[in-house]
């Protein structure tokens, strides 16, 4: 049984390999790619049933014990994200089937979308350190291909950017790695948790866990390390876009979340309190951004960074409530980052432009579009009864409980301006005087978002059922013995 762990990492890399030798059969790819990833969706699930209703899984790979071999950890949180990364996929490709052409299949898009797929989920089910590192790179690989695909100025000047950026982090990354299994002897996940416990996170540890978060702000763009993020985001293809935003970004999240919770808790005043005030300033930065521009795509890839803050805002605080809180916004916020580009995405298509100021009256010519925008633009501000307001009512709740009252005060903030950002977008784009548009919005495109809109609505108003299975991935992670326990055992 424990095999199954490695299969969500192996059926991706395998189907991206072959299709590199079906880049010029297009229509065959595109049934391929359906087939994988409702493979995949169907893996996950069974994966997620069992992890929740057994036991976790432990894969030890060529028969070395943890904490001696390479080992993938199937827990209720790496399950409940290897799922959310194959809703995502799935709606790629539901998106991808309209939007990538022939000659972006020749230019590989397929074979960089699967091997990104398996390096996001290798990242959320690696027990190992260094291989986090591994398969951050290969979905860092994956992501320097597809920036580029299209060929246009825009793209390599922002790729140079995002690429020399992540070179930087990747570098400081693994010698972090370095330095500390010079310190502990290991880079075994479970065992570093166990070891940096025994001598309660003393000394050079703190700086460790220090170098580490600077890796992952820089991968999950918090502030000051944000400015990479907003253009690069926005100058590939749509379904592109989407992937960036709903997938990379959210590999930084969860590694804060297995690190900080695993491994490095046991300096909470140090660590965790810079934690909070970071989420703050990442928040007000992003809202900002959203607000200064009027291009439509910028505006949803500034309102990634506010997310990024929220989550962060949880892992700081650092109660069993704020960790759901956390792991309810990540799920959330994957799914409805996804849709909003690709609805900016079908916007753009159909005005011609990404200059909200040249747009309007698209509520008569698309009314489908104008209200699927509408309803992602509250979700994503977390009106209720959506699951924006369920994650968001979780992680103010734990600030408040323990008494951050002035990052709680910045987050309510915040949710007001990321709701005038979006309904900026309706109001500016689907009212007023009817502009000419360009092109007929595409109807995959449309299935696409509202697949994931469906989750989102359902996320928050059958939160009931949803959040138990999030509150008990929440307890684990307060409780690192129970990680360490199953995954050392004898």
């Amino acid at each position: 049984m424990s095999n199954l762990v490695f299969l969500p990492i192996f059926i991706p890399l395998f189907v991206g390999a072959l299709l590199v030798f079906l880049k010029n059969r297009h229509q065959l790819t595109i049934k391929i790619s359906y087939l994988t990833v409702l493979l995949n969706l169907g893996l996950s699930i069974f994966l997620s049933y069992f992890v929740f209703t057994h036991h976790p899984l432990v894969l030890e790979t060529g028969g070395w014990k943890a904490p001696f071999g390479i080992i993938l950890v199937a827990d209720k949180l790496s399950v409940i994200m290897t799922l959310s990364v194959n809703v995502i996929a799935l709606a790629s490709v539901i998106f991808a089937s309209s939007s990538v052409t022939s000659k972006m299949t020749k230019h590989y898009f397929y074979p960089l979308f699967f091997i990104l797929i398996a390096g996001v989920s290798g990242a959320f089910l690696t027990g190992d350190l260094f291989n986090l590192f591994v398969f951050f790179e290969v979905l860092l690989m994956a992501s320097y291909g597809l920036i580029i695909i299209g060929g246009s100025k825009q793209q390599f000047r922002e790729s140079v950017k995002y690429i020399l950026l992540n070179l930087f982090s990747s570098i400081l990354f693994v010698t972090t790695v370095a330095f500390l299994y010079s310190v502990t002897g290991t880079v075994n996940m479970a065992q570093l948790g166990e070891r940096v416990a025994e001598v309660e996170q003393q000394g050079i540890l703190t700086g460790i866990a220090i170098l580490l978060f600077v890796v992952f702000a820089t991968k999950g763009a918090l502030f000051p390390l944000y400015f990479w993020l907003p253009k690069s985001y926005i100058v590939p293809s749509p379904v592109v876009s989407a992937l960036f935003g709903a997938l990379l970004t959210k590999v930084g999240v969860y590694s804060m979340l297995r690190v900080y919770t695993l491994i490095f808790s046991h300096k909470l005043e140090l660590t965790h309190t810079f934690f909070i005030w970071v989420a703050a300033i990442t928040m007000l930065i992003g809202v900002i951004g959203a607000l200064s521009t009027s291009n439509v795509k910028l505006i949803i890839a500034y309102n990634i960074m506010p997310a990024i803050g929220f989550m962060l805002l949880g892992i700081g605080t650092f109660s069993a409530e704020s960790l759901a809180g956390t792991i309810y916004y990540l799920i959330h916020d994957m799914a409805i980052k996804a849709a909003l580009f690709f609805l900016a995405g079908l916007l753009v298509w159909h005005a011609g432009t990404s200059n909200l100021n040249k747009m309007g009256g698209y509520i008569k010519t698309s009314p489908l579009l104008g209200w699927m925008f509408f309803i992602a633009a509250l979700i994503l501000a977390g009106i209720p009864p959506f699951s924006g307001f369920i994650g968001k009512y979780l992680l103010l709740r734990g600030a408040f409980d323990e008494e951050h009252y002035f990052v709680a005060g910045i987050g309510l903030l915040s949710s007001l301006l990321i709701l005038f950002s979006v309904i900026r977008i309706f109001i500016g784009a689907f009212w007023g005087e009817l502009k000419e548009p360009k092109e007929k919005v595409r109807r995959s495109g449309l299935v696409a978002s509202g697949l994931l809109i469906a989750i989102s609505i359902l996320l928050g108003v059958g939160a009931e059922w949803f959040y138990p299975y999030i509150q008990s991935a929440a307890d684990n992670l307060i409780d690192p013995q129970i990680y360490i326990d199953f995954v050392l055992k004898e």
